[in-house]
C-alpha cells in the first residue's frame, strides 16, 4: 500500500519509493530552492551507479535446519535493527511440512511513553503484514473459483452491485484484478487512518472510485483499489462480510488462531499487538485502520503466518484451504503475450503473487507496508519452503526496512539455495544491443499514479531517466525499485538484466518506440509525455516561481522605498491593472506553497479537507486569471514608453504567470474533482 502499503515510484512490495522522498521531491520546487531546481536538468543525475554497501549476509552451502537458521538470524538481525533504528521484528521459516523456526528480536514496546520495555515474543506478539493481506484476499477468490461460484475471465459486473469506472470497451475480470492489470489509477485518500470504527467496504469502493486509465490486461499498475474489489466480490458472492469469510474459510482451517482482519482488534488479541514506530527512538503511533481491508488489514502472529505458508504450499495436515490443482493455478503466471506483449518475457504476476525468483530457484512472494509495519512473505513451491519477516518500525530512512528485508530474504536464498552456476550469457549481439539501447533512451514515469487528480503533479518530480551507453548497456537513474542508479545489459531481445544483479526488466516496443517497460510483474514505466518531462517542467516552474516571488517581494519593498524618497510611480505604471497583477503574482506564489504543503500532508497519509483544497484552487485561479491584467500592464508600459527595463519586467511577469497557469492546468491542480 502507500506510505506504506504500498505510490508513484514503487518498491517491490507495492509501496511507493517513500512518502518522504516523493513529498520532498515536490517540495524541491518550494520557493526558497526553486531557482536551483530549475538550473539542474534531470539528466545530470545520470552518473555511474554507486549504491550503498548491502547489509552483509553469509552465503552458500548450509543445511536448512533450526540451529543453522537461528545462528544466522541471530548474527544478522539484532545489530541490523539497532543500526536501522527499528524497534523490533520477527522471522519465521517453514520447510518440508514443518515450522523450522520462529524468532523474535528487539521490542514490541520500547517504553518510550512510560512503563517497562516489552521484548518481541516470537510466539505471541502480533504484527500488521500490510499488503501481504492481499494473498489472503486472492486465496479467498481462488476458493470461489474452485467451487465454481466465480470465473476468472467473466466481467466483474456479474458479481458487483455498483458500477466501476470504465474508459475502455473490454471487460474487467477477476484475472485482471489479481494481476493488477484492470487499468485503475491509484488513490491515497482514506488508505490508512486511525480511530475505533471499522470501514464499510462497499462505501469505500463505490463512493468516488479512481478512474480507469489503461486498457485492461495491457499495463500492470499495482492497485489497492483493484485488490479490494476482489474482496468485495468475495463478500457479495459468499453472502457474508469479507472479514467473516476469511476467518471462517482461511484462518480457521489453517489453524491461524491469533489472526484477524477485524479493525479495531477484538479484545482477545488487543493486548498482544506490537506498537508501531517511525523509528525506535520515537513514540508509538496509533493502531492503523486500513480503509479498504482486503488490501491490507490483516493482523497476525508469526506462527500463524508460518501456518499460512504451509497451507499455501499444500502440505498435508496443515489445513486445507485450496486443492492442489487450484494452488498450482494460483502460483502460475496468469497472463501471457496475448495481452502483455513482451512484458510477459520476464517476471510477471501470478494470481496474487509476485515472481521473485532468485539463483535459478522459483520464488513467489508479496511484500506489505503500513505506516509503521513492514513485512514480506516468500514461498519456494518446488522446495516446499517459505519465509516471513515483519518489522514494527520504518527506521531512520525510507529504505531502511527494504534493505533489511532484502538482507534477510536474499541472504536466506543465497545461504540455503545458492545458484548452481553463472547466469546464462546474453543471446543479443553487440550491434543489436546498441540499437535497442538507443531506442530505450529517454525519460519514463510510473504507470501507477494519480493521473486525474492534483497528485498528477508528482509525475514531474519522479521521472526515471534511461541513458544508452556506448557499450549497449542502459544506465537507469534511479534504478527500478531503488534510489540509486543501476546498470542493465540486454540478455534476450528486449529483456535486460541488472549488471552484477538478478533483477530484470522487459520492454514492449512498437517499431522504434518504447510503449512500456515492465518491472517486477505489477509495475510499469511509461514514456514521459514531452510536455510533462522534468527537463521542461522544472525550468518553467522554477523560473516562473522565482520571477513571481521577486515581483511579490518587490511590491511592498518598492512602495516603502518610494515613500522614503517621496517619489511616485510613472503614469503608465499606476492603476487597477498593476494592483491586480501584483495580487495575481502573490496568489500564484502562495498557491505553489500551498500545493507543496498539501502534497506533503497527503503523502504522509493525513487527510486534507475538500474545503481547503477548494480554497487553494481559488487562490490558484486568481493567479491564472491575473494573466489578463498582466498583459494590459505590458500594453500600458509600451504605450507610455516606460523604458525597456520596465517593459521587460512586465513581459517576464506575464510569462511567469503563464508558466504557473500551464503547470496548474497540465497537472490537474484546477480539476473539477479534488479527490485524491
Amino acid at each position: 500500500m502507500f506510505p506504506s502499503y504500498d505510490l508513484p515510484t514503487e518498491r517491490p512490495d507495492g509501496r511507493p519509493r517513500g512518502p518522504r522522498r516523493a513529498a520532498a521531491a515536490f517540495a524541491a520546487l518550494g520557493i526558497l530552492t526553486i531557482s536551483l531546481a530549475a538550473a539542474v536538468p534531470a539528466s545530470a543525475a545520470a552518473t555511474e551507479p554507486t549504491p550503498p554497501p548491502p547489509i552483509s549476509a553469509p552465503a552458500g552451502g548450509h543445511s536448512l535446519e533450526q540451529a543453522d537458521v537461528d545462528a544466522w538470524l541471530d548474527g544478522l538481525l539484532p545489530a541490523a535493527l539497532e543500526s536501522a533504528g527499528i524497534a523490533g521484528g520477527v522471522v519465521t521459516v517453514v520447510d518440508d511440512g514443518e515450522i523450522v523456526t520462529t524468532r523474535g528480536y528487539g521490542y514490541a514496546d520500547t517504553g518510550t511513553t512510560g512503563g517497562e520495555a516489552l521484548p518481541v515474543d516470537a510466539e505471541r506478539t502480533l504484527f500488521r503484514p500490510g499488503s501481504v493481506s492481499k494473498l489472503f484476499t486472492a486465496t479467498a477468490a481462488m476458493q470461489l473459483v474452485e467451487s465454481g461460484d466465480v470465473d476468472l475471465d467473466t466481467d466483474i459486473a456479474e458479481y458487483l452491485d455498483f458500477e466501476v469506472p470504465r474508459s475502455f470497451d473490454g471487460p474487467i475480470t477477476l484475472r485482471h484484478l489479481l494481476t493488477h492489470t484492470a487499468g485503475f489509477e491509484e488513490r491515497i485518500g482514506g488508505l490508512i487512518g486511525a480511530g475505533d470504527t471499522s470501514p464499510v467496504l462497499r462505501d469505500e469502493l463505490a463512493e468516488d472510485p479512481p478512474e480507469q486509465v489503461y486498457e485492461p490486461g495491457t499495463v500492470p499498475a499495482y492497485s489497492n483499489y483493484g485488490n479490494s474489489l476482489v474482496g468485495y466480490i468475495v463478500e457479495r458472492v459468499s453472502g457474508v462480510p469479507f472479514e467473516e469469510y476469511v476467518q471462517r474459510d482461511i484462518l480457521t482451517p489453517a489453524g491461524m488462531t491469533s489472526s484477524t482482519f477485524e479493525q479495531p482488534l477484538p479484545d482477545a488479541l488487543r493486548d498482544r499487538m506490537s506498537q508501531g514506530y517511525d523509528t525506535s527512538a520515537d513514540a508509538p503511533g496509533p493502531f492503523e485502520i486500513v480503509g479498504t481491508p482486503p488490501a491490507g488489514a490483516l493482523t497476525a502472529s508469526a506462527p500463524d503466518m508460518a501456518r499460512f505458508m504451509l497451507a499455501q504450499l499444500g502440505e498435508p495436515g496443515t489445513g486445507s484451504i485450496l486443492e492442489p490443482e487450484t494452488l498450482d493455478l494460483m502460483h502460475a503466471p496468469a497472463l501471457d503475450e496475448s495481452s502483455l506483449g513482451n512484458l510477459a518475457a520476464a517476471s510477471q504476476m501470478t494470481l496474487g503473487f509476485f515472481d521473485e525468483s532468485r539463483n535459478g530457484h522459483r520464488i513467489i512472494g508479496h511484500g506489505g507496508d503500513t505506516n509503521y509495519f513492514h513485512s514480506h512473505l516468500q514461498l519456494y513451491p518446488q522446495e516446499r519452503t517459505g519465509i516471513f519477516v515483519s518489522l514494527n518500525s520504518t527506521g531512520s530512512s525510507d529504505l531502511s526496512t527494504l534493505e533489511l528485508r532484502d538482507a534477510v530474504l536474499h541472504g536466506f536464498t543465497d545461504r540455503y539455495f545458492p545458484a548452481d552456476g553463472a547466469p546464462a550469457p546474453s543471446t543479443v549481439d553487440d550491434a543489436t544491443a546498441t540499437e535497442h539501447a538507443a531506442i530505450a533512451e529517454g525519460s519514463y514515469v510510473a504507470a501507477r499514479g494519480m493521473q486525474s487528480t492534483f497528485l498528477a503533479s508528482l509525475e514531474a518530480f519522479s521521472a526515471t531517466q534511461i541513458t544508452a551507453r556506448e557499450d549497449g548497456r542502459l544506465l537507469i537513474t534511479p534504478g527500478p525499485l531503488s534510489d540509486s542508479p543501476a546498470l542493465y545489459e540486454e540478455v534476450e531481445p528486449w529483456v535486460w538484466r541488472e549488471v552484477d544483479g538478478q533483477r530484470t526488466i522487459t520492454m514492449r516496443v512498437d517499431g522504434d518506440q518504447v510503449e512500456a517497460i515492465g518491472v517486477e510483474g505489477a509495475f510499469t514505466m511509461l514514456p514521459a509525455q514531452e510536455e510533462r518531462a522534468a527537463d521542461l517542467v522544472l525550468p518553467v516552474l522554477g523560473l516562473s516561481a522565482l520571477i513571481l516571488l521577486v515581483t511579490a517581494i518587490a511590491w511592498p519593498v518598492g512602495a516603502i522605498v518610494r515613500r522614503i524618497r517621496h517619489r511616485s510611480l510613472p503614469e503608465g505604471a499606476r492603476g487597477l491593472t498593476r494592483i491586480l497583477t501584483k495580487v495575481a503574482a502573490v496568489c500564484a506564489v502562495l498557491a505553489l506553497g500551498g500545493w507543496t504543503a498539501t502534497v506533503m500532508t497527503v503523502m504522509g497519509l493525513e487527510e486534507v479537507s475538500q474545503f481547503s483544497l477548494r480554497q487553494l484552487q481559488v487562490v490558484q485561479a486568481v493567479g491564472v486569471l491575473g494573466i489578463v491584467p498582466a498583459v494590459l500592464q505590458v500594453v500600458s508600459a509600451v504605450r507610455h514608453r516606460l523604458g525597456w527595463r520596465r517593459i521587460l519586467g512586465t513581459v517576464l511577469v506575464v510569462l511567469a504567470l503563464a508558466g504557473i497557469a500551464w503547470f496548474a492546468v497540465e497537472f490537474r491542480l484546477l480539476a473539477p474533482s479534488v479527490s485524491y
